[in-house]
């Protein structure tokens, strides 16, 4: 290859790269309640002012938070995310896919796109991973105090982010560039150049958005819950997915040996697409 090509591994995060949901870890035994009960209060909220549910998680947030007298500040959320958890292999995942790809001539750039809480992500101890981290997060009063929502990310608009990742966008506020035409040769990370992390119904949208556009993804399931795999199966049946694997992050593993295979296949397709420019200049 005539120079190093970039590939984007794009994550979700709760269910995918985390068992659970990241607030069930420390935020939520630190407001006095139990997950069951944070969640029906936040959904029965969404569904009784016909809101979107994320935007009502986030409002239950600072509202359990302001109740219990506890910092809303941008550096209590992210002490909350030291104690975050991952499945099998996660933290020496990135690494070892880094080199993997280098050894093949591919810049390897890792984003999450989730639906869960930027701050709290921002303070894990995978967070300096990431190219960029596109979440849920919170405005923030001249006292550093969380008090509304600066972004919510929904299942759908969740494929805001490909298209950002994409063109080269890294700015959740500019719609001027994302919007802005541009060659499909110009783009940074081409959609067949992306492989898509999620766990189920919300990553459907830029699972399937990916996979249509020439990319790969990768429907994921807690390996305790070996029963999800029938479920997930239909995704394949309906187009919507390339490949369901258990999230074991380990070398070796399943799904370890796919997106090696995919990296290897992205290699192939750009020597097959180099020697037929060489046979046109013929």
């Amino acid at each position: 290859m005539k120079e190093n090509i970039t590939v984007a591994l794009i994550y979700d995060f709760d269910g995918t790269l985390s068992p659970g949901n990241m607030q069930e870890y420390d935020f939520i035994p630190a407001v006095g309640k139990s997950n069951l009960e944070f969640w029906h209060e936040a959904n029965t909220l969404a569904e009784e002012q016909d809101a979107d549910q994320v935007l009502t998680y986030m409002a239950r947030m600072l509202q359990a938070a302001q109740s219990k007298g506890l910092s809303l500040r941008r550096e209590a959320f992210r002490e909350s995310g030291r104690n975050v958890q991952f499945y099998n292999g996660v933290e020496q995942w990135f690494q070892r896919i880094n080199d993997y790809g280098k050894q093949r001539g591919i810049n390897i750039l890792h984003y999450v796109n989730s639906s869960g809480l930027k701050e709290i992500i921002e303070g894990t101890a995978i967070a300096h991973e990431f190219k960029n981290i596109y979440a849920c997060s919170f405005l923030y009063n001249i006292d550093g105090i969380a008090y509304w929502p600066a972004v919510a990310v929904n299942y759908t608009n969740k494929t805001q982010f490909i298209f950002k990742i994409n063109k080269g966008v890294e700015s959740v506020f500019d719609t001027k560039d994302v919007n802005r035409f541009m060659e499909e040769s110009k783009r940074p990370v081409p959609f067949s150049r992306m492989i898509y992390f999620g766990d189920g119904t919300t990553d459907i949208p830029c699972m399937k958005l990916v996979k249509n556009f020439g990319g790969h993804s990768i429907a994921v399931y807690n390996p305790e819950e070996e029963q999800q795999r029938n479920i997930l199966n239909d995704l394949i049946r309906d187009n919507r997915v390339n490949h369901v694997c258990p999230a074991d992050y380990s070398d070796n593993s399943e799904i370890d040996t796919v997106v090696k295979t995919i990296i290897d296949k992205i290699v192939m397709d750009q020597r097959l697409a180099e020697l037929e420019v060489a046979r046109e200049e013929i």
